[in-house]
């Protein structure tokens, strides 16, 4: 069914806003998914706060329209499925997650922070663990040298222990 004007209007308004927040944009094409994987990628985007959407071409351009993904609008042909986080990461590792297991689901085209990313480009940037792992990594690796110290000091009050026993 198609849309008239003014849903057009609103589809376009609420994918800018969506562009507008966005970090990255990951575009796949989806041709021959049957519609229960569709629904299964559907609810892992929105665990993991990826906006996930199916969209005409032209109203997806209109939405990149100005903004930093404006590039994008070349790679825009075929059906395809646009994933949007706020995330650097998210959109990416959603889309490419569920190619892994899915090879009717293509990765196209990607664009992180204004920069137009390929294929392979798209599959580095899934790779890079999230935020939250990254973080705990740099906590770990903060607190060994701490750790070290806290063990030496302890080792040295022991051994000054036993000798003044």
């Amino acid at each position: 069914m198609s849309l008239n004007l003014n849903d057009k209007k609103a589809v376009v308004a609420e994918v800018a806003a969506k562009v507008a927040t966005a970090q990255t944009i990951v575009v796949a094409e989806y041709r021959g998914i049957q519609v229960g994987h569709l629904t299964q990628l559907r609810a892992k985007a929105r665990d993991q706060g990826v906006y996930l959407r199916v969209l005409k071409n032209t109203l997806a351009r209109r939405a990149v329209e100005g903004s930093a993904f404006a590039d994008l609008a070349s790679e825009m042909t075929g059906p395809l499925i646009y994933s949007i986080s706020e995330d650097a990461v998210a959109a990416a590792k959603v889309i490419s997650d569920f190619a892994k297991t899915n090879d009717k689901l293509v990765v196209k085209a990607g664009n992180y922070a204004g920069k137009p990313l390929d294929k392979a480009a798209v599959t580095a940037l899934a790779n890079i663990p999230s935020r939250e792992v990254l973080l705990a990594q740099l906590l770990g690796m903060m607190q060994v040298p701490v750790a070290g110290f806290a063990r030496g000091l302890a080792a040295l009050a022991a051994k000054k222990e036993a000798e003044a026993a």
